[in-house]
């Protein structure tokens, strides 16, 4: 962690250093920002949060759907500005070399507060599994299955090792690899059966009041302690904010909430509206998050952001 505090310091200071060059327009090449969103429904809220706001500012977002492996690889290639993904500690060993090599910055915590870690339905967890060292007593129940996201994912990785390494007496066991909605859509049908399933489980995400899950405590090595307790950081390009210090500013003040992040998402997944529709209308509920997010912030012309983008809102 020593070495993210030490970036995220060297992220504060170019903040301060090139403060004066965003009060003038910024260069044409600042204008568009290559964002990434691995398929997970929290980012492409996050996403929409941060393209309702680049958009009334005069920016262009563009979002490419990339893996969370492939989107560190764009962020070092610098083909990615921005990605608001980064879950610690589950991407640990993806990140940190990265960081250590100054190919990525971290910009700042965008969501303290968050879960990430496995979970049981809670009728799982009312018949004894409560841990992971629970899992193992009850491992025929389980058809010894660990349900998964996509291939390839930090996530799914960390459950590979543990596995691996027979850690909480998992041996025998095997990861199902899908998807985010394939994953869920088993947890539907198990729960509909009153079946046993174990699965990855993060909050903010609307399957923390469409289910009624446990988290499970007890492990330290892979997703952390104190139930997969985590934060969701914003990293970046190395060079992104001395470069493009406007709209660099902006995404070191954007930070969200679960309530927030769960309201968003609640919407597009029961009502099915547009992402950036769903993050419009949680603004304009909540317009003190604006104050925030642009104190100092520009458009990209040079004008105050804050009166563009509640102009664009309608809440001026």
């Amino acid at each position: 962690m020593g070495s993210y505090r030490f970036v995220i310091a060297s992220f504060a200071a170019a903040l301060g250093l090139f403060a004066s060059q965003a009060q003038a327009a910024e260069p044409e090449s600042c204008r568009q920002v290559r964002m990434a969103d691995p398929g997970w429904t929290d980012i492409t809220a996050t996403n929409a949060f941060a393209g309702v706001v680049l958009s009334a500012l005069g920016y262009e977002q563009k979002v490419a759907s990339l893996s969370v492996p492939i989107t560190y690889v764009g962020v070092k290639k610098e083909q990615v500005d921005v990605f608001l993904g980064n879950w610690m500690p589950a991407q640990k060993a993806l990140v940190e070399p990265l960081v250590k090599e100054g190919a990525l910055e971290v910009v700042r915590a965008n969501l303290p507060g968050a879960k990430f870690t496995l979970a049981v339905p809670s009728y799982v967890a009312d018949a004894g599994v409560k841990t992971f060292a629970d899992l193992a007593k009850f491992a025929d129940k389980f058809d010894k299955k660990i349900y998964g996201i996509e291939s390839g994912s930090p996530a799914n990785q960390n459950i590979k090792k543990m596995i691996d390494a027979k850690s909480y007496g998992l041996e025998g066991w095997s990861l199902v690899e899908s998807s985010e909605q394939s994953m869920l859509s088993q947890v539907a049908r198990k729960e509909k059966g009153k079946d046993w399933i174990v699965f990855l489980a993060w909050e903010p995400h609307q399957m923390n009041t469409k289910f009624r899950i446990s988290y499970l405590d007890g492990d330290k090595d892979y997703f952390g302690p104190n139930y997969g307790s985590a934060t969701v950081n914003t990293v970046s390009r190395k060079g992104y904010a001395t470069q493009c210090p406007n709209v660099g500013r902006l995404f070191a003040q954007m930070e969200f909430t679960v309530d927030l992040e769960n309201k968003a998402i609640s919407e597009v997944l029961d009502t099915k509206v547009d992402a950036k529709a769903a993050a419009a209308k949680q603004l304009k509920a909540n317009p003190k998050v604006l104050d925030a997010w642009l104190a100092g912030v520009k458009t990209f012309s040079g004008e105050d952001g804050l009166v563009a983008v509640k102009k664009v809102l309608a809440l001026n």
